[in-house]
């Protein structure tokens, strides 16, 4: 790619570094919209704490699930018209919808919060885009080397999200800080994104599919493609457990923080970004050194078990004892980021060229529906007690690891 047209790796890092920011910056205000005594609940006189966690989990569970239906279609659409389009009008949506997800947040009106989340789903397929750009560009000698770059901007957006999120919902930090500052913050951040990919992201699709049918149920039929496709069935059971276990964990624990360990919003902005930290040390250093020593799939046999025990050694900290929770980050950072980088890699890896946008966007869904399901179901396994959140995804990431390891043949691979 001549970097005179453009630097299409700085337009996949900003956007996805800016949608990760958005996911971070919800983290340590969601507590605040529910919990007892804060000034920025949003459920009405009466509901209970446990009515609070079943609407915190059926909001996180809008995006995704808005997502499962746009996203194959955005990649679809990126395959037949181009990714630099797609990838700039989602990102304008984007934008919008964390627009009225601070006006909800501000005036407490939920049915708004929601229509937010569902519209930022719709077009929030952009990842799926930014990821065919990478696939576009990449050889295979460096895909897992840009995959992981793609993940150092994950972990960089958590980084800087969840500080961000509670230092700006903070009124102790400037006095007209609140719950929606983060997000009107966020909201320009995406209309800035949206101009460098337009001034930055050349065109990088060299195969245009000629043919383009689109369908509102055209995910269910991609699921169906996910498990059947000789390349992707693979790796798709795997893929969803990951995703459903990771969801449980990020969608309740600030909450978990919070009950078990008192934590405000500002102490759980700084501690995601301590994991972050580690996740962008990892994924943005460490994993390029081991993708020259060893074949994904041979990591990622290992890195799903060693995810699933380090989650549960957040249940072995007693109250109180917040120094320990500092002793995990760098041992969970290594395995979530294994798992965030080769997992993509091996998918673009078994794809042919001409389908990369499709098949990512495929991709895509299936993530967006284990995050969807299990973001709803936390809700409620949350009312029982904020720890069962974690077990559950312990049990499930451990799962995939099972998965991946059953189902997974190398010798499958293709598209070298």
């Amino acid at each position: 790619m001549n970097s005179k047209k453009g630097n299409p790796l700085l337009a996949v890092f900003s956007t996805i570094f800016i949608d990760m920011l958005g996911v971070g910056i919800l983290i340590p205000v969601f507590p605040l919209l529910v919990l007892p005594h804060s000034p920025y609940r949003i459920t009405p006189v009466g509901w209970s704490i446990a009515d609070g966690f079943i609407l915190l989990g059926w909001l996180s569970a809008a995006y995704p699930l808005a997502q499962f239906f746009a996203a194959p279609i955005l990649g679809q659409l990126s395959d037949r018209y181009g990714r630099k389009i797609v990838l700039t009008v989602s990102i304008i949506g984007t934008s919008i919808s964390y627009m009225l997800f601070a006006i909800g947040v501000a005036t407490k009106n939920i049915p708004l919060m929601f229509a937010s989340r569902i519209v930022d789903g719709i077009t929030g397929g952009n990842i799926s885009v930014a990821q065919a750009v990478i696939s576009d560009i990449s050889t295979p000698k460096n895909r897992a080397k840009n995959f992981g770059l793609v993940g150092a901007s994950f972990g960089l957006g958590f980084i800087f999200g969840p500080y961000i999120g509670g230092k700006l919902a903070d009124p102790t930090v400037v006095s007209w800080f609140s719950a929606s500052t983060a997000f009107w913050f966020t909201a320009i951040l995406s209309a800035i994104n949206a101009l460098i990919v337009i001034k930055f992201l050349p065109e990088t699709i060299k195969v245009k599919t000629t043919t383009l049918s689109l369908h509102i149920l055209q995910s269910f039929k991609n699921i169906i493609k996910a498990f059947t496709n000789s390349g992707l069935k693979d790796i798709t059971p795997a893929t969803f457990l990951f995703n459903a276990g990771f969801t449980f964990f990020t969608t309740f624990f600030a909450v978990f923080l919070a009950v078990r360990f008192g934590f405000t919003q500002g102490n759980t902005g700084d501690y995601f970004a301590y994991v972050g930290i580690w996740i962008a040390i990892v994924q943005g250093g460490l994993i390029g050194v081991l993708s020259k020593r060893f074949k994904d799939f041979q990591i990622l046999r290992y890195s799903f078990f060693g995810a699933a025990l380090t989650l549960l050694a957040y249940l072995l900290i007693p109250k109180g004892e917040h120094r320990w929770l500092f002793v995990i980050p760098p041992i969970l950072a290594l395995f979530i980021g294994m798992c965030n980088a080769f997992l993509p890699s091996i998918v673009s890896r078994v794809t042919p060229k001409e389908i990369q946008g499709e098949t990512l966007g495929i991709n895509t869904s299936v993530s967006a529906l284990a995050q969807a399901i299990p973001a709803i179901i936390a809700g409620y396994v949350a009312t029982i007690n904020t720890s069962a959140t974690v077990v559950t995804a312990s049990m499930l990431i451990g799962f995939s690891g099972i998965a991946f390891w059953i189902l997974f043949k190398p010798k499958r691979y293709t598209n070298e």
